[in-house]
């Protein structure tokens, strides 16, 4: 393996790992366009994998992608025999088989959770991982296994992620692993069952006072009139000139 290679490789598996969480034992899905391209090329995959991503793999494949070998015939016979050697994963087409790329993307879904690399030789299959955010693929070309760089899509997501417009699967769990950790979880929970008691307090004077009801129209001063004034005044004669025609007691000498 050439050292330029290598060390793109090494470069390509330090971003998966730290932007998206990849951890060994990666786990390789496998088509039969890979077997088939291995097989011509006598690439044995299953010694050159773990050499080429420098750690521990595990190889494996779906139901739908040897069924679809089976219905090839005799021409794809050697490329079944070493995709048998890998492990089988469960999909959602048992019954109803798929063709092998409809089915691994499946497997992936949007996101990528359970961390597959896909080694294919089917360019439909591989533009439509591309889309797919989060997924190394590996490919055969000049008898070498190839890991492509990050696709357009990956780089956007981590973009994404570093403006903090995207908080990724395994952030959300980091953090709710650091809140059990720390029990933040469990006394939000108790803050929240507990009925925040209220102090008693004294009364605000001002509440006692009664209201005034609203719409109620307050008594208009009394305005005096002229006739009122003049009968006052009539009235202040009176008494005054009463006052005046009241005779004087007379004195008498004895």
């Amino acid at each position: 393996m050439g050292l330029k290679r290598q060390k793109q490789a090494k470069k390509t598996i330090s971003f998966y790992k730290y932007n998206f969480s990849f951890r060994q034992p990666f786990q390789i899905l496998i088509d039969g366009t890979f077997c088939q391209a291995a097989l011509k090329n006598k690439i044995q995959i299953k010694e050159q994998m773990p050499k080429y991503l420098m750690g521990e793999v595990q190889l494996c494949t779906t139901h739908c992608a040897m069924k679809e070998l089976e219905s090839l015939g005799k021409e794809l016979y050697g490329a079944k025999i070493i995709l048998q050697r890998f492990q089988v994963r469960n999909c959602k087409h048992f019954k109803n088989p798929v063709s092998a790329s409809e089915c691994l993307l499946s497997m992936l879904e949007e996101t990528n959770p359970h961390h597959y690399f896909v080694a294919t030789q089917d360019h439909e299959l591989t533009a439509g991982l591309k889309k797919i955010p989060g997924v190394p693929l590996l490919y055969i070309v000049l008898n070498t296994i190839v890991l492509d760089k990050p696709s357009q899509s990956s780089l956007d997501h981590v973009q994404a992620v570093q403006m903090g417009e995207l908080v990724t699967p395994a952030q959300q769990q980091s953090i709710r692993s650091l809140k059990e950790e720390q029990g933040i979880e469990q006394k939000d929970g108790e803050r929240r069952g507990k009925k925040r008691k209220r102090k008693q307090s004294n009364p605000n004077p001002l509440s006692c006072l009664k209201k005034k009801k609203k719409g109620q129209p307050t008594a208009p001063l009394k305005k005096t009139t002229e006739g009122e004034k003049k009968k006052r005044s009539r009235h202040k004669k009176r008494k005054a000139d009463g006052e005046e025609s009241a005779p004087t007691p007379q004195i008498t000498n004895r």
